[in-house]
């Protein structure tokens, strides 16, 4: 691997991130999962009773995107349709199982954080998730307060 530039937060961060992301999808792909379904078990975890447009939206892809996302969380148990029917919106809802996927999935993510803040001197530690996301504010343009 060609060495990123030291002084380069924004290269350094991009090949971190492809790094990590790369990590999670392999560890995720072990349970059955991915990172887009273990998104969309976050999104309709936190709010039960999503329809795909919404879903869609708050994980930044197409409908129909989240359509296929959806349709493999449905074959593994993790995702329902109740009373969705011909002329009414499809409202999403987690299942048992998938509650239990999504458990699995933030336990992986867990596990990767606590690899992550251990290869830290104590000193960056307790500064890593401020900084994060204090670059992630200024990548999508948001005030540095997250306002």
């Amino acid at each position: 691997m060609t060495q990123p530039p030291a002084d380069s937060p924004v290269m350094l961060t991009v090949l971190a991130g492809r790094a990590w992301e790369a990590r999670l999808t392999t560890a995720l792909r072990a349970h059955g999962l991915s990172l887009r379904h273990l998104g969309a078990l976050g999104h309709l975890a936190a709010t039960p009773g999503l329809s795909y447009t919404d879903l869609a939206r708050r994980a930044r892809v197409t409908v129909q995107s989240m359509h296929a996302t959806v349709a493999a969380l449905a074959a593994l148990g993790a995702v329902r349709e109740p009373g969705a029917g011909r002329g009414r919106a499809a409202l999403l809802e987690v299942t048992d199982r998938g509650q239990e996927l999504l458990a699995t999935g933030r336990d992986v993510v867990a596990a990767m954080d606590a690899e992550l803040t251990a290869a830290l001197p104590p000193p960056a530690r307790a500064g890593l998730t401020l900084g994060l996301l204090s670059g992630l504010r200024a990548a999508t343009g948001q005030p540095p307060d997250g306002g």
